[in-house]
């Protein structure tokens, strides 16, 4: 760790270095890295990835508010008002002596960007937390589970929540048949470890699920004998033997770890195909179109910069947002169409098993990370929350008309949420009132910074930071390590700032070689260069083609033979998804499967242009 600790020193050095060269002013100040570099001899990674964070946190909350607060900046020593650390930079934006705010200058944009970038360049970077702190991330995704308990609205409450879920979700859901969603296996783990192809040879098949999608017609949807040798290894598995999802730790953060719930195969499979058409139906349907979005979060990312300049727009977000859903209000919005509400509980997990082997149930969310109907029915949740509010706000009615016109004020992309800066604090409300967690570091109501859908913005501007996710590769085997950096170091490059860039592509210069200059869109690895450079080292004449050797990610398979009626439905599916022409036309699919997530680099010949 030490050594890692070291690299990452002289990579924030760097970035410390692009990030004055930005500003108007002289604001570079040795005492900034000495204080990095000593507070990070004190308190180790932990300064880096969970101290500077916190201290940005405390920026951001200043912006905001128009002046910084007393407690804020706690740990680090003020002068005047300001922080000692990077006071050079601050003392652009607040008054030294009241913290308040200065008058607008067209240069705060970029002062913003430049203290955002220094204190959050390793917020994100994957590395796994201590043991203590995964415990506490799980123990809070029970406590979660346990305050369902004791969560409950008066009559009139959920009397409410129906009428406006009837309008919203109504004539949505009804329209939606069964027959529209075809189940098909993800890319993703499954709870009994099953992965590859064998996830078409079925093992198991739930009971509670043919009613609604039997195995003979969806398992193995282009029909099958019933003497078939792949029906015999099937076991039905009544309700009460129904594996738990399997909830997991992966890495998010040094300060806490993401929890995700691994649904069983044929739970996952039958979730994905009626994910689909929810996505499809509600970003088409005229009451959700273009303001609860699943595919495109451009249009929250535009709004959250909108709303910087203006401060007509408030940008929230929810913490442990899918957790927080309860089962009951998420499957009112599917009263309408009974046969689609009940497959969609058949489809749910109602057990949760710890890595302690502790299992949890019944569940009373609807669904954590993991399912893929976590996404659309958190979506929906929040909508028809939103929608309620204003509603109220505005003292209007229950009807189709209302419900449009206040809708047109509210953009959902799962937790990120933006609704009017004037009517954030009642909708604020209504989200707590039913059971969500409101984010408040991350909530933006008021001053010139907002944030949804990984943009920030402030004053109009976007101050997104570049984060590393990956700690320095040491060596070739590190495939994953060196395709983050190189990406990372080109973003750095687009951004200006060209001494980091510099830095980290001579460091992955010395684990893999020579880089060559590539196209921005090369499926190569190498630098990108805004006046077009890219190596030639050889003309193809076969190809008739100049043509440069760089390093290429492939896939990395097993073998995993699949044959029979499994081997039959995966080979038609294919058929379909290779419309799409981001999709691998590997012939030899039936004889090996792709690792999920892992990556080799093999050296090609790639155009020039």
């Amino acid at each position: 760790m030490k050594s890692n600790v070291s690299d990452q020193l002289e990579l924030l050095h760097a970035v410390y270095k692009d990030a004055c060269n930005k500003c108007i002013a002289d604001v570079s100040d040795l005492r900034d890295l000495g204080t990095i570099r000593s507070r990070v001899e004190e308190e180790g990674f932990s300064f880096l990835t969970i101290t500077l964070p916190n201290f940005c946190r405390d920026f951001e909350r200043s912006l905001a508010n128009g002046y910084i607060d007393s407690t804020s900046f706690q740990g680090f020593r003020k002068v005047g008002s300001i922080p000692s650390f990077l006071k050079g930079m601050i003392s652009l934006i607040f008054d030294h002596e009241t913290g308040r705010i200065n008058d607008y200058d067209e240069d705060f944009p970029s002062i913003v960007e430049s203290v955002r970038q220094i204190c959050l360049l390793f917020k994100k970077i994957e590395v796994e937390c201590s043991p203590e702190r995964t415990a506490l991330a799980l123990q809070s995704f029970a406590d979660i589970e346990r305050s369902f308990e004791e969560f409950s609205l008066q009559d009139g409450e959920i009397a409410y929540f129906k009428s406006v879920s009837s309008v919203l979700w109504g004539n949505l859901v009804r329209g939606i048949s069964l027959e529209q969603c075809h189940p098909k296996h993800g890319p993703g783990a499954t709870a009994e470890g099953i992965s590859g192809n064998q996830k078409f040879l079925w093992q198991f098949w739930y009971d509670r699920l043919e009613p609604y999608f039997p195995l003979v017609d969806n398992g193995y949807p282009l029909g099958i004998p019933d003497t078939a040798a792949e029906l015999k290894l099937v076991t039905i598995v009544p309700e009460t033997d129904e594996r738990p999802v399997r909830v997991v730790p992966v890495p998010k953060t040094l300060k806490s770890p993401r929890i995700i719930a691994i649904e069983p195969c044929c739970m996952q499979f039958v979730q994905q195909g009626i994910r689909d058409v929810l996505y499809r139906t509600i970003e088409s349907h005229w009451m959700t179109s273009g303001h609860v979005n699943f595919t495109d979060q451009s249009i929250n990312q535009r709004l959250a910069i909108d709303g910087s300049s203006t401060g007509q727009l408030a940008t929230i977000d929810l913490s442990d947002a899918s957790d927080r859903v309860p089962l009951s209000l998420a499957l009112e919005m599917f009263r309408s169409n009974p046969d689609l509400q009940d497959a969609i509980n058949a489809c749910r997990s109602t057990k949760a098993e710890l890595p302690d082997g502790r299992i949890i149930g019944p569940l009373g969310k609807f669904a954590s990370m993991g399912s893929a109907l976590c996404f659309p029915i958190e979506a929906m949740y929040f909508y028809t929350l939103c929608v309620m509010a204003l509603l109220r706000v505005h003292n209007l009615p229950v009807t189709y008309s209302n419900c449009f016109r206040v809708s047109r004020e509210v953009y959902v992309y799962g937790d990120d949420i933006i609704v009017p800066s004037s009517n954030a604090m009642t909708v604020l409300d209504y989200l707590r009132k039913y059971n969500c967690k409101v984010n408040t570091n991350k909530t933006f109501v008021s001053g010139s910074f907002r944030e949804s859908c990984g943009v920030d913005a402030y004053l109009g501007y976007e101050v997104t930071p570049t984060y590393l996710r990956q700690v320095r590769p040491k060596n070739r085997q590190q495939a994953k390590h060196i395709i983050s950096w190189i990406a990372t170091a080109n973003s750095f490059y687009k951004k200006g700032y060209w001494q980091t860039s510099s830095f980290m592509l001579n460091c992955i210069e010395r684990v893999v070689g020579k880089l060559p200059c590539v196209p921005e869109d090369s499926a190569g690895l190498g630098r990108i260069s805004y006046l077009g450079h890219c190596s030639i080292e050889r003309w193809n004449k076969n190809l008739q083609r100049f043509e440069y050797r760089s390093l290429v990610p492939v896939p990395v398979h097993r073998t995993d033979v699949l044959e029979g009626y499994g081997a039959l439905f995966k080979s038609f599916q294919r058929l379909e998804d290779l419309k799409n022409p981001l999709v691998s036309r590997d012939t030899l699919h039936l004889e090996h499967s792709a690792l999920h997530g892992a990556v080799a680099l093999k050296r090609r010949w790639l155009p020039s242009s």
